[in-house]
């Protein structure tokens, strides 16, 4: 019957942790429509207007969201990245960017370290797990693969932080890795963003 009880459990977070992807990919791209028909994203006035009226729950706003968005990933970190970047600019966003990553990637690897597999198990496909689940059974080896994993801008960032959690790294290396590797993909997304960006602001 706990079994029964658990299988159900599960499928009911997994439909969830599905139904807050789409959602909240809507939700976004239904943002970035707004700016765009309000010309938001593309005219420098405009995106001016908008951010005064927003004032200082702008960037408080979106630092949450991408916190969240880290932790129970419901929205594709690359879109967020790039809201961010084309609603704050390439050094603010890029700053909101990392500071909200980091914050969100360290609260998963604490809940991935206390709550282990069977919580990844449930949060993420199956495919996913398969493709990085070995990376376990390389002992020290992980914490290289994970530094690389984090300088690639193609690499499962929020799966691979709460991968982490159930290995012998500790918060502090884990920090260290996060600190200085991440940087360098939320910089080449913010200035690649901003260059595209900069032939259709007015």
């Amino acid at each position: 019957m706990d079994i029964q009880v658990n299988i159900k459990r599960d499928n009911k977070l997994k439909i969830f942790m599905h139904i807050s992807t789409v959602i909240g990919t809507i939700l976004l791209c239904a943002f970035v429509y707004y700016g765009i028909k309000s010309e938001i994203f593309t005219s420098q006035e405009k995106l001016v207007e908008f951010l005064n009226v927003i004032g200082v729950w702008g960037p408080i706003l979106f630092i949450i969201i991408q916190i969240i968005q880290v932790v129970i990933p419901i929205i594709p970190g690359g879109v967020s990245c790039a809201v961010g970047v084309l609603v704050f600019g390439p050094y603010m966003g890029f700053v909101y960017n990392y500071v909200s990553i980091v914050i969100g990637s360290i609260i998963a690897f604490l809940i991935s370290k206390k709550y282990g597999l069977p919580l990844i198990k449930k949060m993420f496909d199956k495919k996913l797990i398969d493709k990085y689940i070995g990376w376990l059974d390389k002992g020290s080896k992980f914490e290289k693969l994970f530094t690389i994993a984090i300088l690639l801008p193609v690499a499962p960032d929020d799966f691979l932080c709460y991968l982490a959690g159930i290995t012998k790294m500790t918060l502090k290396k884990f920090t260290i890795i996060l600190l200085i590797c991440k940087p360098a993909t939320i910089l080449a997304y913010s200035m690649g963003l901003a260059f595209l960006a900069s032939f259709f602001l007015k």
